[in-house]
């Protein structure tokens, strides 16, 4: 078992402040392109020069998981470039984030006015909903559950750091902790360059972002 598990979400991406964008305007919006291929604002590189920052006061991780998603890539390449170890780095598409399907680039007031019982059936029960093609809460906690039996083989006695998204580190808390889904989802949102960490299954930290109060950008 990893001595510890660390797990961070990317810092704030160009598509977090679309959709922010939108919500606060109560406008639709779909966005196009790839959701792999969203980089960070440049805020959230600064964010992610924080968070490496807060890193570094620490003990160094010995071995990084990483979602192969450019945002999570670059909050780790910002990140990493504060640490002065090398750890090894492991670009895994189990932590990619959750799958949208049909319903990909779309925020709720677009998914009311193109799929509106799509829309009702997530405003109901979002941790069991999941968008035709899509996945959900379940269906990510499935990929997590793989990459947590993996580090606890592979990683024993190691520090390990994980860079993903907000579904992935809420389903870091529900599978090491045995946190029930319907439960967990209270611990939502996963904040952006936030840090969590586990020793074994008992968590020390959970959502921190202290090192966030001073951004310079």
């Amino acid at each position: 078992m990893p001595s510890t598990i660390t797990a961070v979400r990317h810092g704030q991406s160009e598509s977090n402040v679309a959709f922010a964008r939108a919500e606060a305007d109560g406008v639709a919006v779909v966005l196009t392109g790839l959701d792999e291929d969203v980089p960070l604002t440049l805020f959230g590189r600064g964010q992610a020069t924080a968070l490496g920052r807060r890193l570094a006061e620490g003990e160094a991780p010995e071995v990084v998981w990483c979602s192969p998603y450019l945002r999570a890539v670059q909050t780790w390449e910002l990140a990493a470039a504060h640490l002065d170890a090398s750890p090894e780095v492991r670009l895994d598409a189990r932590l990619g984030d959750r799958r949208m399907g049909r319903l990909a680039g779309m925020n709720l007031a677009a998914i009311r006015e193109s799929f509106p019982e799509e829309a009702d059936r997530l405003l109901r029960s979002e941790h069991t909903y999941r968008a035709p093609d899509g996945e959900s809460f379940s269906d990510v906690a499935d990929r997590v559950r793989e990459v947590v039996a993996a580090m606890r083989a592979e990683c024993a006695g190691r520090r390990v750091l994980v860079v993903a998204h907000d579904t992935v580190v809420l389903m870091f808390k529900h599978v090491i902790e045995g946190i029930p889904l319907d439960s967990v989802v209270v611990f939502a949102p996963v904040l952006n360059a936030s840090l969590s960490v586990w020793r074994g299954s008992r968590p020390e930290i959970f959502n921190d972002d202290a090192h966030l109060r001073d951004i310079t950008v």
